[in-house]
């Protein structure tokens, strides 16, 4: 009788329990107020790299260009809201030229040293559908694409011995720092111009409250007129208020909506 696959194998491989550890290390991001419609995409990522980039930095980014371009644009000057979107897609762009030029390196030194496979993964990819609500998340996605695309190439270089452990080591830390860098980039971006807008508030109501105090100061003058009778305004104390809320209350105080998650204890960057 004729062994199965299973039954030749000499170690034991992967069985999907490093994926599901990826992603219980990480929270969760939260998109429950973002009401953008989305393209639905089947992500496919074979590398340790691409799946903790992925996991680590894909939402996040999403939530931060959504709040760039869609919230601050409600508040803040389109013309500066388009400045930050394209600083972001140029970072995106100059990444992206650095990974073709590596892949096409890669792809070169195996031609001239006769190879004709690369390596492989035994542990089992990491595939899930995921919703693209922005140019910005699309570029980001193929970004950590092609870093997964090239990370077996570079390791196939080691295994060959074209390249030595330290330019392996060097190259797939510089470019995964760059990857990375986008997603905190924007996240710094977005901070930016959250800030901006919470000034802006504050500053409104501000405004509102002096406006106030004024009309506290007439009502007082009047009260002493009218021999210490004092009239209460309920429209004037409801209009004051309406402006406060306006300004401060619900929506004013605009909080981060993604923040980078923190590596976890015995996990690889």
């Amino acid at each position: 009788m004729a062994a199965s696959k299973s039954d030749m194998q000499i170690v034991k491989i992967d069985e999907g329990a490093v994926n599901a550890r990826i992603l219980a290390r990480e929270s969760k991001a939260d998109f429950r107020r973002v009401e953008a419609a989305s393209i639905k995409v089947l992500a496919r990522f074979t590398s340790a790299e691409g799946k903790r980039l992925f996991v680590r930095f894909f939402s996040t980014l999403q939530l931060n260009a959504h709040f760039i371009s869609v919230i601050a644009r409600t508040r803040l000057e389109s013309a500066d809201v388009a400045k930050v979107e394209e600083a972001i897609k140029s970072r995106i762009d100059g990444v992206a030229t650095n990974l073709n030029q590596a892949i096409d390196g890669a792809e070169a030194l195996f031609k001239a040293n006769g190879i004709t496979s690369a390596a492989t993964y035994d542990t089992r990819p990491l595939e899930i559908e995921v919703g693209v609500i922005s140019s910005t998340g699309r570029r980001y996605l193929e970004l950590i694409a092609k870093l997964d695309q090239l990370m077996p190439l570079l390791q196939t270089l080691e295994i060959h011995e074209v390249i030595n452990t330290q330019v392996l080591d060097q190259q797939r830390a510089t470019l995964k720092r760059q990857v990375r860098d986008v997603a905190n980039s924007a996240r710094s971006l977005a901070s930016g111009l959250r800030r901006r807008m919470n000034a802006m508030a504050a500053a409104a109501g501000s405004a509102a409250r002096g406006q106030g105090a004024a009309g506290d100061a007439r009502e007082g003058s009047e009260e002493h007129h009218n021999n210490g009778v004092v009239e209460e305004s309920p429209e004037g104390a409801e209009a004051v208020a309406s402006i406060e809320a306006e300004h401060l209350g619900e929506g004013a105080r605009y909080e981060s909506p993604a923040d980078e998650p923190a590596p976890k204890a015995g996990d690889p960057d």
